[in-house]
Formats: structure tokens, sequence, C-alpha cells
């Protein structure tokens, strides 16, 4: 079988699209992900065959500044944000860059399945134009309001238009089946999806943990990790103001404030943090007590994989749902931007950490992932419903 996979070049949205494009690859399906240039890399580091497709995701922001007067998504309140930017930046500009691109190869590949995570809005046009069977990805629960994707289907009406075609209801994402990552403990399926799949959103937690790649003066004391992301991470007086709140507090801190920002930048650092550029979480998240992190949907299921409290700062594009879904589960403390404040922070890291029942709810929701099927057994499932070849 050919399975074509389309994504977003950015870390939250390859990460949960490659296992799945990996299991199909150890099945012996000919899979291609497609995406911009910068992704070549992930893409090979999980030994699979790339394409490039459309331009790098930084020329996207690039076209849509072009298209209006001010800094996009300025004065735009957090309710609001997906609104905001889905429509615009992943289904107006992204479609309109990336279509072609998609189209030409899929027409020389021949998929049988196109799989598309839910930011990839060609995906839908592309798979309508060549007769492969899309498959909708999901990345979190970015899809719970239908009013954002009725958004984007103005948006792209216009593009499927130039292809002779009518774009259908939600931009043509539930044209076939949808594979959620979305545990049950974290919310209902999104409205509108009849053909579900479950996939479970995170790899284990590592047989034998590995050995923490930091040391601390005193490695007793319970460890807080600190993340904002890859994308979400630019505003460094967060970090600082973290790294205050928790100065005096009895824990170890471990930040990481991504490849592209200088931790010498937050100095002085406090005596009982450290400060790295990136490690992997999956040798962090074993030892940790609690995260304070974005609520970006990588991390989300991450610390949850691993039975974690947290408490959440969300920053934009998704983190605002998925830090309420994580609050109503009560797995988190959620802390919306005009309420972050050193006392706020300290509050919310002592409540996780000093009460049992944020971590018992964040173990139960980690049951329930082990308990949801592999990327191996869902390549399975599709393969045998899509007309599987020998």
């Amino acid at each position: 079988m050919r399975v074509l996979v389309a994504c977003v070049s950015q870390t939250g949205h390859l990460a949960p699209v490659l296992p799945l494009a990996a299991a199909f690859a150890a099945r012996g399906d000919e899979v291609i992900v497609a995406s911009a240039p910068e992704a070549a890399g992930v893409v090979a580091r999980h030994g699979l065959e790339f394409r490039a497709v459309g331009p790098d995701f930084g020329d996207w922001f690039a076209e849509l500044g072009r298209r209006m007067r001010g800094q996009p998504g300025d004065g735009i309140p957090a309710e609001r944000v997906l609104g905001y930017w889905v429509p615009r930046l992943f289904g107006e500009v992204g479609v309109s860059l990336v279509v072609d691109d998609l189209l030409a190869v899929a027409r020389e590949f021949g998929p049988d399945l196109l799989v598309f995570e839910t930011c990839s809005f060609a995906g839908p046009l592309v798979a309508a134009l060549t007769g492969a069977q899309p498959v909708h990805h999901t990345l979190g629960p970015l899809v719970v309001d239908p009013a954002v994707l009725d958004l984007v289907t103005d948006a792209v009406s216009p593009i499927w238009r130039e292809f002779g075609l009518d774009a259908p209801a939600a931009a043509g994402i539930f044209s076939g089946p949808t594979v959620h990552l979305l545990p049950a403990a974290l919310g209902p399926n999104p409205e509108g999806v009849v053909d579900s799949l479950f996939l479970r959103p995170s790899a284990l937690p590592m047989a034998a943990a590995p050995a923490l790649p930091v040391t601390f003066a005193d490695p007793s004391r319970a460890l807080v990790y600190v993340t904002l992301g890859t994308l979400q991470n630019t505003d460094l007086d967060l970090f600082r103001l973290i790294l205050a709140a928790l100065a005096d507090e009895p824990v170890n801190v471990l930040v990481t404030v991504g490849r592209e920002n200088d931790p010498a930048l937050l100095g002085p650092i406090p005596a009982n943090a450290r400060v790295e550029r990136f490690i992997p979480q999956a040798e962090v998240l074993p030892h940790c007590a609690a995260v304070i992190h974005h609520a970006g949907a990588g991390t989300m299921f991450g610390v949850l994989s691993h039975g974690l409290p947290s408490v959440a700062l969300p920053q934009g594009a998704d983190n605002f749902t998925n830090a309420h879904l994580m609050a109503e589960a009560g797995t988190a403390v959620l802390l919306m931007p005009e309420q972050v404040c050193a006392e706020a922070i300290t509050a919310g890291l002592r409540a996780v950490v000093g009460s049992g029942d944020y971590r018992q709810r964040a173990v139960l929701v980690a049951a329930e992932m082990r308990a949801m099927p592999t990327p191996a057994e869902v390549a399975e499932m599709l393969a045998t419903r899509f007309g599987d070849k020998p």
C-alpha cells in the first residue's frame, strides 16, 4: 500500500504523525512524508522518505503579514486565538502555499491513503483531486470548536473552487476516518466526527529511566521541569519569572528554553535551578515530580503519559484548549496570562506537588493512554479497511 503523509513542519505537528507513518513503513508499505523543506532532517531520522512541499513555516507568517497591516494576531483575546490563526495562517495562507506541490507529489506517487494532520488543510483537497482515501490525524483536542472549522471552510473555499470543487463542511477534514489522540478523560470527540479510530498519543515511558543529564547540589529534592515548547518559547521574561518564583522552594528546577534561546540571557540563575537549551523530554519526565509548561499537545501528552501533575501557562494556539482540558480533568492548575505572577506560580506548584489528588488523576489518565491502540495496530486497521495489497 502507498501512504502519503502531509503535515506542517513544526515539531508539534510532525511529532504526532510520524509514529503512524513509521508503523506503515514497518509493515512494508511505501510511505512518503510531505512537509516544508526544514522538516527533512526530522523525517530522515525516522527512516522515512521525504518530499518538500511549499516554503518553510516562517514564510507562512511572512506571507500572512504581507496580506494585512500591523502584526498578525495583535490584540486577539485568548478565547478567540484559534478563530484567528487557524483559518488565516493554516487555511488561507497554508493551503495556497502548499497545494500545488502536494498535488504534484500525489500525482507522481499515486497514494492509496493520504494521511493529513489537522492543520494540513491542503490534504483533503489533494485527496479529493487524486482519489486517494483521506485520513485525518489529530494533533490533540484542536478541533473541538466547529465554529473554527466553519471559518477555515470559508477561507479555503476559493482555492477549492479554483480546482472546480466546492469546499465540503469542516474544510473536508472529516471526509474519511479521523485518528484521535485524545484520551476520553480529556473530553469528548469533536462535533461532526462520525468515523473514529483511536491512537495512543505518546510513547510509553521507558522501561528503565535514563540518567538525568544534569546534576544538582541536592539530588534528593523533587525535580520540577519547566518548558514552553519549541514555538511559544520566546518570552524570556516568563522564564525569568518562573525561576524567581521557585528560587526559594525546596525543589530542583530544570528549565529548557529551546535551541534558539541562549540560557545565559536568563542569568543570574538561582542555586536550585539549571537552564539548558534542549533535553529530550523522555529523558527528563521519568525523574519529575511536576511540570510547569505551556500546554502544547506534545508536552501535555508526554507529561500525562508519565502520570505527572502540572501547572499550565498557556501561551497561544491550542495551548488554551489543552490547558482547560487538563484543569477540568484535575491533572493541572491553570494560570491564564493575566493571572501569571510569581505568587500564583508558587501557589500552583505547591498545590500540585503537595496534594496527591492531581498526581492520582494524572496516573489514571496515563493508564487510559496505555490502553489505547498502538501505531502498529492503527496502521493494520487502516490497511484492512482500505484495500491492503499483498
